[in-house]
């Protein structure tokens, strides 16, 4: 999901062939194929619907202090139970619906630096496509499962009493059992920063809507928040007491987009990153506040946006597929089609058109996907990044869709296994290969 405060950055897009690397990217060398081991991609497969995350292990760990960051180690922890997906097909088909409203998504709103490190996991036995981080609520502090989504501005959690909820993994936050929740008033600098607000008692309300449906609605209050070990007071979040939506595991969601109540922005840093880890798997990463972006990184400080705060493309953690504007799509597919005239054609899935059969097949190659920035920074993307399984008996597709919008996504699939992050105080966006 989104907003209309965006990070945006303009990228070209080459599958490299020899012919033309030299030519567009004189500085870089890139290889014209990559390697995908199918073999193990299935296998993933086979595993994804069942795993489980086994929450003991983090629970009894003790975290650690360095002088750079907070630091908690990460491990799996427990998964929702009753998973309703019978195998990866069914799964990889409900994933894609979800994710098919989220690029025309309009989301209105009517409503001292610290150095963080919190645990980051994919959320698909939550029942969502979205990635969770576990924090702490209120205090005494309760931990619950929150969507982590780079393209929102306003935090917000479910709150009793709830009129309409939808169902999440924890009990839903009581704000009365609760010290340093306090709703805020309308004369607020928090209320006055939402688009939209509205007074009820007193109480500036907010209300999020998303295009699919979605919504939040609840009193703006502020709370206390512990990420890792660190405790953040005065926290600008909603209280919502009616909310619908695709976040169904989670009690709510953080927002790490660039708006004022935005979560960097409440927590006065000036950079986070974050690795998203395979969503095939129980691994966890991390994200972090306060953290500098590795001195070896991919850098674009192009920001580039239009009066109305969007353009160019958005990198966002909500959003599974990347979408590109329709001719630049077309480009991409043809010349990756020319690419794999070896390979057995299959049937498009949903929203993908380019699949193919690779059922007896161990490894292929494939040609290259790679971003390419200005100034001639590039980011090659791993072949699993982009072919991916839609079922576990070998048919995979090409993981990018077209969008007729003028704005493109950057989505968590290509974004798996690289570590981004954003110096927000200079403009830059940092990509990191193996920094998870």
């Amino acid at each position: 999901m989104f907003s209309h405060r965006c990070f945006v950055l303009f990228i070209f897009f080459l599958v490299s062939h020899s012919s033309v690397t030299s030519r567009i990217l004189p500085k870089i060398s890139v290889t014209t194929s990559t390697i995908l081991d199918v073999s193990d991609s299935i296998r993933r497969t086979k595993g994804a619907p069942s795993f489980q995350l086994n929450q003991q292990e983090e629970q009894s760990h003790t975290p650690s202090f360095s002088s750079s960051s907070f630091s908690l180690q990460l491990h799996s922890r427990a998964s929702v139970q009753g998973n309703e997906h019978s195998d990866y097909k069914s799964l990889t088909l409900a994933r894609l619906d979800r994710d098919s409203a989220r690029p025309v998504i309009t989301t209105m709103y009517t409503t001292e630096q610290q150095e963080i490190e919190a645990p980051l996991i994919s959320g698909t036995t939550q029942g969502s496509g979205e990635y969770f981080t576990r924090v702490g609520i209120g205090n005494p502090a309760r931990e619950v499962y929150m969507v982590l989504d780079t393209g929102s501005d306003v935090n917000w959690l479910q709150c009793a009493p709830c009129a309409d909820c939808y169902h999440q993994t924890e009990p839903i936050f009581e704000p009365s059992s609760s010290s340093s929740y306090s709703t805020l008033s309308c004369d607020t600098p928090q209320c006055k920063a939402l688009e939209v607000s509205e007074c009820r008692n007193a109480t500036c309300l907010y209300e999020v809507s998303y295009g699919d449906g979605s919504y939040t609605v609840g009193d703006l209050a502020t709370e206390t928040l512990t990420i890792g070990s660190a405790s953040v007071d005065n926290v600008a979040v909603g209280c919502g007491h009616s909310n619908q939506g695709l976040f169904v595991g989670a009690a709510g969601l953080l927002g790490l987009g660039g708006g004022l109540l935005a979560l960097p922005s409440q927590l006065n840093t000036t950079s986070f990153s974050y690795c998203l880890v395979d969503r095939d798997s129980d691994s966890v990463s991390t994200v972090e506040f306060g953290s500098d972006i590795s001195p070896d990184a991919i850098l674009s400080s192009s920001f580039e946006v239009d009066e109305s705060g969007c353009g160019g493309i958005i990198i966002d953690s909500g959003t599974a597929v990347t979408r590109l504007q329709t001719g630049i799509y077309n480009s991409l597919r043809d010349a990756f089609v020319k690419g794999t005239t070896d390979l057995e054609k299959a049937a498009g899935v949903a929203m993908f058109d380019t699949c193919y059969n690779l059922a007896a097949k161990t490894t292929i190659e494939v040609p290259t996907v790679a971003f390419h920035f200005p100034g001639g920074n590039m980011l090659a993307l791993p072949a699993k990044n982009y072919m991916i399984p839609v079922d576990s008996v070998g048919t995979f597709c090409l993981a990018f869709a077209p969008t007729a919008s003028s704005l493109a996504i950057i989505g968590n699939v290509q974004q798996q296994g690289t570590r981004v992050g954003f110096d927000l105080a200079n403009s830059l966006i940092g990509f990191s290969t193996n920094k998870c």
